[in-house]
């Protein structure tokens, strides 16, 4: 009986390992994918990438990537820009363009075409180029306004990053009316702040909302390596829809101004008045210009006062100012050959003067 249980024993152990083995064999079989993957079905696209996908294929269209000759010593300019209109006029900002020799468009992977820079505004990082063949299919870009824009609502930037033709990516809008400096030392205001992507290369090409339309141009990224760090901005629609027009209609945009220089923060100003500040609060005149509607209203600035603090604007119309960029604003609404009325402060009195606006020189 003894010899019989070793037996089933053995029987069943070695039954048992066989099982084992075999059942590792079979899944180490079943395991090893040396054939091509059977594909799962992925189903529904979601809303939201339904939505991105049909913006992207409304809007690109009107998209182009932008290749300037001489506009930088020694090499190109290289950038983005859109279809504004069906005349062949191309917007881009300025740096992509300004002193080009030569200017070529390409419309996605179709043919390339030159083009000829008709304005410039560098005060507002703004240019418009002419096709120099416009019988291409062009479809201009749907127009928004920024008084619709809140801050976390959904943006998408389309440009040409690195040269890459088409890019899209998307973010939201991170702030608003943030004051950027362009290359003129003049400050845009009212600037979209975004943390959709936008790295050198996009410059110049849309930042549209979640309808469309165009509520911005891409145009500065902070960072110190000029690459997207998280931070980018546009300039504001209403201030293309206005600007565009007029480089269009005239290849320039007015300058308003009244003939002085203002005194730069840290620089300009006399011993003892602090870096960027005033005692009034408001805009320290450095110099006035002959023969200017300042000169004739008897404005003085520090030049004019043997390096002396002289007058002060503070307000215009009532308004009060406090920068360069301010004061730009309000005379720009007033407009050139308007009258306004500077609130003057100078040795502590303050009055009233009358003075012209005037279109100050090419922007």
């Amino acid at each position: 009986m003894r010899s019989r249980a070793w037996r089933y024993l053995a029987i069943w152990a070695l039954l048992v390992a066989t099982l084992w083995v075999g059942d590792r064999f079979v899944r180490g079989v079943w395991l090893t994918a040396d054939e091509p993957r059977v594909v799962t079905p992925r189903g529904q696209l979601s809303d939201v990438e339904e939505h991105t996908i049909a913006l992207f294929r409304h809007v690109s269209p009107s998209v182009v990537a932008i290749t300037a000759a001489g506009a930088r010593p020694g090499g190109r300019g290289a950038g983005s820009g859109f279809v504004w209109d069906g005349a062949g006029h191309v917007v881009t900002n300025a740096h992509v363009v300004e002193g080009a020799a030569q200017v070529w468009v390409r419309f996605g992977d179709a043919e390339v075409v030159g083009a000829t820079v008709i304005g410039v505004a560098q005060d507002h990082d703004l240019a418009v180029v002419l096709l120099d063949d416009n019988r291409l299919d062009l479809r201009p870009i749907p127009v928004g306004s920024t008084d619709e824009l809140q801050v976390g609502q959904s943006v998408y930037a389309i440009g040409n990053p690195f040269g890459l033709p088409r890019s899209l990516t998307t973010g939201i809008i991170s702030a608003l009316d943030r004051e950027i400096l362009t290359g003129t030392g003049r400050e845009v205001t009212g600037v979209i702040q975004t943390d959709a992507a936008i790295n050198p290369g996009n410059s110049g090409g849309p930042l549209i909302d979640s309808a469309g339309r165009l509520i911005g141009v891409n145009t500065a990224i902070v960072s110190g390596s000029g690459s997207f760090s998280g931070v980018g901005f546009a300039v504001p629609v209403d201030e293309v829809n206005r600007i565009v027009p007029a480089l269009i209609r005239d290849g320039r945009v007015a300058r308003p101004g009244i003939g002085i220089a203002v005194a730069s923060p840290g620089r300009d100003l006399p011993p003892g008045l602090r870096a960027g500040t005033d005692q009034a609060g408001g805009i320290v005149v450095a110099q006035v210009f002959p023969d200017t509607p300042a000169a004739r209203a008897g404005l003085e600035g520090i030049a004019e006062r043997g390096g002396a603090l002289a007058d002060i604007i503070t307000a215009v119309d009532g308004r009060e100012v406090h920068s360069l960029a301010e004061l730009a604003r309000e005379l720009a609404r007033a407009g050139v050959g308007a009258r306004v009325e500077l609130t003057v402060v100078r040795d502590g009195s303050s009055r009233a003067v009358p003075v012209e606006v005037i279109d100050i020189g090419r922007s």
